[in-house]
């Protein structure tokens, strides 16, 4: 059993992203804005025609979930695996708070090496492995044909989803992170030897405001 299309989408916007403040595991509400923004491309998500909804446990994620869920008519099934990186000690920092007290640690990064973020947290490639895990089982996991909608995190999203596509994460950097409350699209393939692929239909898609 495999779904034939992936709708992985990320959550609304919240006071910390506004801020520009790392929020890694930190269990962050939406803002006001954040359900708008999720209110406004629900509908336009609900044309995919989901069979199934699954969502980080992260407050963020759930609130962006349920406004779908509650157009759609389906449940949601949590599934921690699908949390943003753990930011260790950088969580609730700013970017420039970060730069000016580890910023042998970013140009270590930048040079390409898979640096553990703030100490105590994860790699990326720790968080790749996570997520495209959590996510290949929910593929398998469903009938065939199956729809799924998926809502989680920004950096997650991007490297989980490149795992499963079988790319390098350093790959996933060519593309810019999710934009809140934008959804990228991997519909199914299958190789010779009968084995799923998945390939990118879409990215960065989103409900533009008017």
């Amino acid at each position: 059993m495999t779904a034939s299309r992936l709708v992985i989408w990320r959550h609304g916007q919240t006071d910390w992203n506004l801020q520009g403040r790392w929020q890694g595991q930190a269990d962050v509400p939406l803002n006001a804005v954040g359900r708008a923004q999720a209110r406004r491309a629900a509908p336009a998500l609900a044309g995919y025609g989901f069979t199934h909804l699954f969502s980080s446990d992260l407050l963020r994620a759930m609130e962006t979930a349920d406004i779908l869920a509650g157009l759609v008519g389906l449940p949601v099934a949590r599934d921690a695996r699908l949390q943003e990186i753990n930011v260790g000690n950088w969580v609730g920092r700013t970017m420039e708070q970060i730069g000016s007290e580890f910023t042998e640690v970013l140009i270590r990064e930048e040079a390409g090496e898979d640096v553990v973020r703030g100490e105590t947290g994860e790699s990326v490639r720790q968080v790749a492995a996570r997520t495209s895990e959590a996510l290949r089982e929910i593929a398998e996991g469903v009938p065939d044909g199956s729809v799924v909608g998926i809502v989680m995190h920004g950096l997650a999203a991007r490297v989980g989803a490149f795992e499963l596509m079988e790319l390098a994460p350093d790959q996933a950097k060519v593309f810019r992170g999710l934009e809140n409350c934008a959804w990228l699209v991997l519909d199914r393939g299958v190789r010779h030897d009968g084995a799923s692929i998945w390939r990118l239909e879409a990215y960065n898609s989103r409900v533009f405001e008017a």
